[in-house]
C-alpha cells in the first residue's frame, strides 16, 4: 500500500447532478473511467447548495420535483496520473469547473 502514502494530487471536478453524458449521469461516467483508468478511486459530494457558473443559487427544494444540486468528484492519485485522466475525460464535461492541488496522503488503510 506504499505507493497510495506520500505526495499526492487532488483532483476536483465540480458539475451539476443533472447533468449528462449520452443521456447517462455523467457523474456515473466518469466514475466508470476512474475504474478503467485504474486511479486509486473516487468519491462524489453532493452539496446541500451551491452558485455556478450563471450565479443562480441552486439548493435542495422539497417542492421541487427536480431537483439541481452541486457534486464534487474528489480524486486523489500520482500528478501524471491525474494529468493523464483529465485529457481523457475533458470531451465529456460540457459545463463545470476542474481543479487540482497538492495533498500528502500520509496514512491508507485497506482490507
Amino acid at each position: 500500500m506504499k505507493r497510495y502514502l506520500g505526495h499526492k494530487k487532488i483532483l476536483r471536478i465540480y458539475i451539476d447532478n443533472q447533468d449528462k453524458f449520452e443521456d447517462k449521469p455523467l457523474w456515473e461516467e466518469i466514475l466508470k473511467k476512474v475504474k478503467e483508468h485504474g486511479l486509486s478511486g473516487a468519491t462524489v459530494f453532493k452539496g446541500v447548495a451551491g452558485i455556478g457558473a450563471h450565479t443562480e443559487i441552486r439548493s435542495f427544494n422539497v417542492f421541487t420535483i427536480s431537483q439541481e444540486l452541486p457534486l464534487v468528484i474528489e480524486i486523489i492519485d500520482s500528478e501524471e496520473k491525474i494529468v493523464d485522466f483529465i485529457d481523457k475525460i475533458d470531451y465529456m464535461i460540457s459545463e463545470g469547473i476542474t481543479t487540482m492541488c497538492d495533498t500528502q496522503v500520509i496514512k491508507y488503510k485497506h482490507r
